[in-house]
């Protein structure tokens, strides 16, 4: 039987409803939690296990936004003191954030279409987006987490018609003769 004949019995499908534009600011978590550029390395990483998190936009004294520090960054500064690359053991710890945060932070706005982060984020492997104003000033973050949090939801209520993955799967073995283009399934192009 073919796969035309077999979907005849099926109801006719439309196709599905992409998704509308969302903008970062709903998505975004805020406020947000920063550190200054003099504050110690140490410092950071309390404050970063305390909260749960795992970057820290660095402010200048004026708070603008002019690094951001990750747990990589801070684990860096860590392990080389630990393996010896600093002449005190608690050297990593007191030096400042400035001197090991990421400099040339990407930024987006409260404005830019989720797509656009999620592309920024992807193309430049980075796990978070400071949120910055027209002033420059930070008033969110898009991290990973927030990402998978928005997915999940936008497929639970925006994906149209979604095929369950049992109705296709035959006992893990892939059949081409499931179904065709042009036979009404909503997921075929």
């Amino acid at each position: 039987m073919s796969a035309r004949a077999r979907s005849a019995g099926r109801p006719a499908h439309e196709p599905p409803a992409w998704i509308a534009s969302v903008p970062v600011r709903d998505w975004m978590q805020q406020p947000v939690l920063t550190i200054d550029a003099g504050a110690r390395v140490d410092d950071a990483v309390r404050l970063m296990r305390e909260r749960g998190v795992r970057h820290l936009p660095v402010l200048d004294a004026d708070e603008r936004l002019v690094g951001i520090a990750t747990d990589r960054d801070l684990r860096q500064v860590l392990f080389d003191v630990a393996l010896g690359g600093a002449d005190d053991a608690g050297e990593g710890g007191a030096r400042p954030v400035r001197e090991v945060m990421t400099w040339g932070v990407v930024t987006v706005t409260p404005a830019t279409e989720l797509r656009e982060a999620v592309a920024v984020m992807r193309e430049r492997r980075l796990g978070a987006l400071p949120v910055v104003d027209a002033a420059g000033r930070v008033v969110g973050i898009l991290t990973e987490r927030d990402l998978l949090r928005a997915l999940q939801t936008l497929l639970r209520e925006r994906v149209v018609h979604p095929r369950p993955a049992a109705a296709t799967a035959t006992a893990g073995v892939y059949d081409p003769g499931i179904a065709t283009v042009g036979d009404g399934d909503p997921w075929q192009n």
